[in-house]
């Protein structure tokens, strides 16, 4: 199986593959989930997973890798707002490298900087009462990520996006 792939910087090898994606931002109790459509054109979150062993999470992941046919899976890298690497960046490139190992598709790495707080702006803008957005923020976050994502590989051969 392939390593997590970053470029020699550090940044995220360009997408190779057309299809869905699924991203995942990881939080301590929660597991914000996204995913695109075939054309990456549009993202939509989905349920939150609930954040219980490493095997459970992998067994989820796993299930919804198999049933939107997910051709990638991009994991948010929580760097500090200075760009630092702190030990939530360690603890996500370590999880990513355990899924890169138990799933059969790419992983890749995307800065998350600050997409939880956007992530609430855009909930409540939408006038999303408080506990709507404490049960959607972690997967709006994960939507986020995932765009930001695909904007930053909307050139790459193969994809849907090609200028």
């Amino acid at each position: 199986m392939a390593e997590v792939e970053t470029e020699p910087n550090g940044d995220p090898a360009p997408l190779k593959l057309s299809g869905r994606l699924l991203a995942i931002d990881l939080g301590s109790k929660r597991v914000g989930v996204a995913v695109s459509d075939e054309l990456r054109i549009t993202v939509t979150p989905l349920p939150v997973i609930e954040r219980r062993s490493w095997k459970d999470l992998l067994r989820r992941i796993a299930a919804l890798v198999e049933s939107y046919e997910v051709r990638g899976l991009v994991v948010g890298l929580p760097l500090r707002l200075d760009g630092v690497e702190g030990s939530a960046a360690s603890d996500a490139r370590s999880i990513a490298g355990k899924f890169e190992r138990s799933l059969s598709v790419p992983v890749y790495l995307q800065d998350e900087r600050l997409t939880t707080f956007a992530a609430g702006v855009d909930l409540r803008s939408a006038a999303r009462t408080e506990g709507a957005i404490e049960r959607e923020i972690d997967s709006e976050a994960a939507a986020l990520i995932l765009r930001d994502f695909i904007v930053g590989n909307k050139n790459v051969p193969g994809s849907q996006h090609e200028a």
